[in-house]
């Protein structure tokens, strides 16, 4: 009986899977609802007319049941490819402002890349699966968001 319950306990078992992806893009901090002087003073050097680039580091985090037959939360195949399709394809090597239509009205903060990616990663996950999207936009600059 005892290795019955350790069997349940572990179909309720909950797991965390995080796939790294990195990518380069180019982009302007610049928001359409403030004149130009209000974006250079909020900006700065980040305002320049030219833009910028980052390399950007991205973890994606599912989270939910450790399936008992296959002993995995999501197949990582799974998820590589709907990274491919969310992040890498949309993103890598775009000038975000002039390239992803959803910048055309949205600054390009790395908090508005992270609801960018976390708004349509949930579109293509299966429901209540995605836990976390983190952003590494330098070393020292890392945006997390979890849908809230």
């Amino acid at each position: 009986m005892a290795e019955s319950s350790t069997s349940n306990n572990a179909a309720e078992r909950i797991g965390y899977i995080t796939r790294v992806q990195s990518f380069s893009a180019c982009h302007r901090l610049h928001s359409i609802h403030l004149s130009d002087e209000e974006n250079k003073k909020v900006f700065g050097k980040c305002n320049n007319p030219n833009g910028h680039g980052h390399n950007y580091k991205v973890e994606v985090t599912v989270r939910g049941k450790i399936d008992r037959l296959t002993g995995m939360v999501m197949n990582l195949t799974d998820l590589k490819k709907y990274i491919e399709k969310v992040i890498m394809t949309p993103l890598d090597h775009r000038n975000l402002d002039k390239d992803v239509p959803y910048f055309a009205s949205v600054a390009s903060t790395t908090e508005n890349v992270a609801v960018y990616i976390w708004d349509n990663m949930a579109k293509i996950l299966p429901p209540n699966l995605l836990y976390e999207i983190k952003i590494y936009e330098t070393d020292n600059n890392i945006v997390v968001y979890r849908g809230e």
